[in-house]
């Protein structure tokens, strides 16, 4: 019963996540990972970069990068999935069954996914952008599950979205990167900046794609 009660509880976030991607475009999911999940993925993030596995992350597709700390100050690990360690196998073949729901529900004509770890060092930022590539217009949705422990608003580290309105302006929304939040909007018509912090700032980030992956290793 507790599997069956447990499984419900995740339907009904992946309905309210169609349901918001439908209405608003965007979608913030409180608890989409538990507390058990959070620490468990914290600690993969963590080995990962003890083990030197992180690089200085750049702006552009996989051709055209260019390094900008100014303009974007993460550090990212992509994941492959047939190495990615149990917590973060986990992890994908929920990404997977919300893909398939997505699919079900939005008729996105999705078919695969990429993530990375993120990190943000304190006082770093990623300047407003799209995520979607003028050459390579393949990513559909964005997603960004936040794995930081503690996190209080004097942290900083919001996650920006800019709306656009219909009547040609735009409306803001900070999301605070707390623990097990998930934040996911329209790769294609939601510009968003990350703000800085004062403190390491963690999180899954990856996107849901029209074709199959190949990762661009950005």
């Amino acid at each position: 019963m507790r599997m069956v009660w447990e499984d419900e509880k995740m339907l009904q976030k992946f309905e309210q996540i169609a349901d918001r991607l439908s209405d608003k475009g965007y979608a913030i999911i409180d608890n989409f990972l538990t507390e058990q999940e959070v620490n468990d993925l914290l600690g993969v993030l963590l080995l990962h970069k003890e083990q030197g596995a992180f690089k200085k992350a750049g702006i552009g597709s996989a051709d055209r990068v260019v390094v900008d700390k100014e303009v974007r100050g993460d550090y990212i690990r992509w994941i492959e999935p047939s190495e990615a360690l149990p917590p973060t196998q986990v992890f994908l073949e929920r990404m997977n069954e919300l893909l398939r729901y997505i699919n079900r529900t939005c008729f996105l004509g999705l078919r695969d996914y990429e993530f990375h770890f993120t990190v943000y060092p304190p006082g770093t930022v990623y300047q407003r952008h799209i995520d979607q590539f003028k050459e390579s217009d393949h990513r559909r949705l964005s997603f960004i599950c936040y794995l930081n422990e503690d996190w209080l608003p004097e942290h900083g580290g919001n996650l920006r979205l800019y709306l656009p309105q219909e009547d040609g302006t735009e409306e803001e929304v900070d999301i605070l990167p707390i623990a097990g939040r998930l934040a996911c909007f329209r790769a294609d018509l939601i510009p968003h900046e990350v703000l800085a912090a004062t403190r390491h700032r963690y999180s899954l980030t990856g996107w849901m794609l029209d074709q199959l992956n190949e990762l661009t290793f950005l």
